[in-house]
């Protein structure tokens, strides 16, 4: 069912703030807004600039997933592009990520997809639904000059189709709490520490504080995606085109499959039962003090912080060796795309690109996507970031700047990832309850990810 700013959510407002040509991993993030943001920056906007003439009245429909506090923030800014277009009426569906996928899921079906969706690195599963944005850069409809040709591939497919324009770039890495570090005697961690440090890290602080080592870790990217990248330069989980593996030795996978079920043993991380507790970033062991680090993506890492209410460090994560490739990049957080199934296109994009690039958005959204790809935008919230979040820009330079050795990670995910992950930690678990060895859910898994092209 379409919304249509109920009066409850503007009520809350007032108090917070990745085709048949083209055709997504995403993270929910939470983070505090000043209770001004929202009312204040849309009201000294809609009172500096001048309304759009009158015109056709057109109604766009839009959806995304994530917390409250992106709901809140989105509905500002739909609000304030829509005073400034009064011929444009959105009716947006904000979800959370499963309610949301389960309904593009339906829309994909029977072609009613909203005319502005918001995807990620997966969005080769619904490229048959994207409306490439091509035409519309070439033709000046959005106007990309603010931003660089790097920021636009990693929201382009590998034939350079345009899918949608980037809300943010962010990347994995480890938070961890350096006071619990300091009371267990372990050093913290640096960035060419190995998946050995961070092993017996989790096995001191468990057996000096009795608490995890280590909270739940997403296991697909750190032991698959990121672990097979870590073996050496040009090795990917996938082809660099996505039409195959990249690799063609299971036993890559052997190491952090027989890591996680010697930690689970140990009692330094929690079991599947305990991990299935976690549903968000506020009930984390971290968050509690029932862990000293856990798994996060950098646009969670303020979120994290304020649930915890300590102090919490940000590193990348670890590496097979110290040495060797680090294996995390930059990404986009995730996308916002034009649906083939919109009568109005053209203006979807507008949008969009208002959305992604216009000043006074972005002091609504507050870089909750994720940090800004456009130029003028990060130096617009430059000035306002707080210790924290100026901790996760730094970082995300630091990540951005290590030797990667070439194109070895593609933006985009083949459609079948998915699936190879769900196989991927259904095998994990096998090996954490005794039912097979390492090496021989690192050939089943390995089977079925070929079995898939």
């Amino acid at each position: 069912m379409k919304l249509r700013k109920p009066v409850a959510i503007i009520a809350t407002l007032a108090m917070v703030l990745s085709l048949a040509a083209c055709g997504e991993e995403p993270a929910s993030v939470s983070e505090t807004a000043p209770a001004s943001v929202s009312t204040e920056a849309s009201t000294s906007v809609e009172a500096s600039v001048e309304p759009e003439a009158e015109a056709e009245p057109i109604t766009l429909h839009m959806a995304w997933w994530g917390s409250q506090t992106r709901h809140d923030r989105t509905i500002a800014v739909i609000e304030l592009y829509e005073s400034l277009h009064p011929n444009i009426n959105i009716e947006y569906e904000p979800m959370d990520f499963d309610g949301y996928f389960n309904k593009l899921t339906t829309l994909v079906a029977s072609n009613e997809v909203w005319d502005i969706f918001q995807l990620g690195s997966n969005f080769p599963t619904y490229q048959s639904k994207i409306y490439c944005l091509n035409d519309f850069i070439a033709d000046g409809t959005i106007d990309v000059s603010g931003t660089t040709d790097a920021f636009l591939r990693i929201a382009a497919d590998e034939n350079g189709n345009q899918v949608g324009l980037c809300s943010g770039v962010n990347t994995y890495g480890i938070a961890y709490d350096p006071q619990l570090f300091a009371d267990a005697g372990v050093a913290e961690p640096t960035e060419n520490w190995t998946w050995e440090d961070y092993k017996q890290a989790c096995l001191t602080i468990h057996e000096k504080l009795g608490i995890y080592g280590s909270s739940k870790f997403d296991d697909w990217q750190a032991g698959a995606s990121m672990g097979v990248n870590q073996e050496g330069f040009g090795i990917g989980f996938f082809t660099k085109t996505n039409d195959g593996l990249g690799f063609d030795d299971p036993k890559m996978l052997s190491d952090y499959i027989q890591m996680r079920s010697d930690l689970v043993k140990a009692g330094a991380y929690p079991d599947p039962g305990a991990c299935n507790e976690i549903s968000d970033i506020e009930n984390d062991f971290v968050v509690s003090g029932e862990a000293a680090m856990t798994w996060v993506a950098s646009n969670q890492f303020v979120s994290l912080c304020n649930a915890a209410g300590r102090e919490l460090k940000l590193i990348n994560p670890p590496r097979k060796k110290a040495d060797g490739p680090a294996g995390v990049s930059i990404q986009s957080s995730q996308m916002l795309c034009v649906s083939q199934d919109s009568e109005h296109p053209e203006e979807a994009a507008k949008f969009i690109e208002f959305f992604q690039s216009n000043v006074d958005a972005n002091k609504i959204l507050l870089a909750e996507r994720g940090i800004p790809t456009f130029t003028a935008v990060r130096e617009a919230l430059a000035d306002d970031l707080t210790d924290v979040e100026k901790a996760v820009y730094e970082y995300v330079d630091v990540v951005g700047a290590f030797d990667t050795g070439g194109e070895t990670v593609n933006p985009a995910s083949p459609a079948c990832t998915d699936a190879i992950k769900e196989q991927y930690n259904y095998y994990l678990e096998k090996v954490i309850y005794g039912e097979m060895t390492a090496d021989e859910a690192s050939q089943a898994i390995y089977d079925f990810a070929a079995s898939q092209f």
